[in-house]
């Protein structure tokens, strides 16, 4: 069997983030993965070294690496879309739902097993799929302080939504704060300030 999972995942590149608002920084779902697997396994980290969790950090990174897969079929619906109402949310998470299946089901049979609780989010354990959305709202708000940053104002209402957001994940996951403090400020800097460290 010659499979098109490998392909589809290729094709998140094609697929441009924010795609309703301006962006001075394009960005695309696989930017996106890649940092939010990489923001999920630091978190999975500190809540193990410091909050005494037991989460496999290694497997949390790559269901965050995945976490968009479905949108290498239908695309990305912004949030305000998406959100709209519940019926349309509904809606859209039973589109979701069916392309993390599709994706699924261009594995090879043997491999399937293996990649059903990574790929399908409903599959996803609830503290692992907790600790991925925590990563995925960090990297939206460090997103969105980097556009603002660059004089961009359509981000603004992202801004104040998402930290938000980021109040109400301190208050329930001790591993969100410490990450805020140890690491947010830095992601804002410019390489001459980096470089200078």
């Amino acid at each position: 069997m010659q499979s098109s999972f490998l392909a589809w995942m290729f094709r998140m590149p094609l697929i441009k983030r924010w795609s309703l608002m301006f962006c001075v920084k394009p960005e695309n779902i696989a930017e996106h993965s890649h940092q939010v697997a990489i923001v999920a396994h630091l978190l999975a980290v500190i809540k193990n070294k410091k909050f005494n969790g037991n989460i496999n950090a290694d497997k949390i990174s790559t269901i965050a690496m995945y976490h968009e897969a479905s949108e290498t079929r239908y695309g990305d619906i912004v949030n305000p879309t998406k959100y709209a109402n519940k019926e349309i949310a509904r809606e859209f998470k039973k589109i979701e739902l069916l392309a993390e299946k599709e994706c699924l089901a261009s594995l090879p049979d043997e491999l399937q097993e293996l990649f059903s609780d990574i790929i399908v989010q409903d599959n996803v354990s609830e503290e692992y799929k907790t600790i991925v959305k925590a990563a995925d709202i960090i990297v939206a708000y460090i997103k969105a302080l980097d556009e603002i940053n660059h004089k961009n104002p359509e981000f603004d209402h992202v801004e104040q939504r998402l930290a938000i957001k980021i109040s109400e994940l301190k208050e329930n996951m001790p591993e969100v704060e410490y990450f805020i403090d140890t690491f947010m400020a830095a992601c804002l800097a410019t390489v001459d300030k980096l470089s200078k460290e």
